[in-house]
């Protein structure tokens, strides 16, 4: 049996060093949690979203600050699919390269099929899905040339199962996972990998104002908010972390992940396999 020595395998630790990544949606929540570690990690980064244009520049000067990668923002808007082409090509113009794509961007509305706003349907589908498809078309062709290249779709656990009342969410969410697995099969014999990322309830500030929210509303404790309304269907009873999802995203675009594509990772305590 041949076995590897420790020294091998230890090369598979994540190093991004020299790559170019493109996360959208990241200036702030899971997004900017997944930039920095990819910057971590060594990659040069591109931040795309929206915020206070002062807020985004100080997040940006003390991502570069702290990792040491150039932190590059471009205020591209996903919804127009030239902006989410213009994204890519202004990247691959600007520094040379895309190696790495995350597609986080993303919004969300609750509201039962028959009074489904059909502005909320477009802009839903317009963003969480189609925006996807648009960076990854612009992007897929010179990784593929570079005989090189990680996408990485930030899906949910409703890429996979159904809620009520989440209609063009859930709708995107499966259609992005059925992405992923034809950009996988395209870009196989190409050193192209794609998968998703299929998290359920994550900690972000945004969450933590919904369960203040939702205890309001509903007259019931912060506690009772997380653990009956928002972590119902989670058995771990906890939130994922940002962390968690950079972790995880940063391992699929290293050496070590390189034999992983095609797939629809849960990160939902549980939720998805009962």
């Amino acid at each position: 049996m041949n076995i590897q020595p420790i020294e091998h395998l230890s090369a598979t630790s994540p190093d991004l060093t020299g790559r170019v990544a493109i996360v959208t949606g990241s200036t702030s929540g899971i997004g900017l949690g997944i930039a920095k570690a990819l910057a971590a990690a060594g990659a040069d980064v591109i931040i795309n979203g929206l915020g206070d244009s002062t807020e985004i520049d100080f997040t940006c000067a003390a991502l570069e600050k702290e990792s040491g990668s150039r932190i590059v923002y471009n205020g591209a808007n996903l919804l127009d699919p030239a902006g989410a082409r213009g994204l890519v090509e202004e990247t691959i113009a600007g520094v040379g390269r895309v190696d790495i794509l995350v597609n986080n961007a993303g919004i969300q509305h609750v509201s039962p099929i028959e009074d489904f706003p059909v502005d909320k349907w477009d802009a839903i589908i317009a963003l969480n899905m189609s925006a996807a498809f648009h960076t990854t078309r612009a992007a897929f062709g010179m990784m593929k040339e570079a005989g090189w290249g990680r996408i990485v779709n930030i899906a949910s656990a409703h890429g996979l199962i159904a809620s009520p009342y989440k209609g063009a969410y859930v709708a995107a969410k499966h259609g992005v996972v059925g992405l992923t697995k034809v950009v996988a099969l395209e870009g196989a014999r190409h050193g192209v990998t794609c998968n998703a990322i299929c998290p359920g309830y994550v900690w972000t500030p945004l969450v933590e104002n919904q369960i203040g929210d939702t205890a309001k509303a509903r007259g019931i404790s912060r506690e009772e908010v997380i653990e009956n309304v928002l972590l119902a269907a989670q058995p771990s009873k906890r939130f994922a972390e940002v962390e968690e999802l950079g972790a995880l995203t940063v391992f699929l675009c290293s050496e070590g992940g390189k034999s992983i594509t095609g797939t629809a990772l849960p990160m939902d305590g549980g939720w998805t396999a009962q």
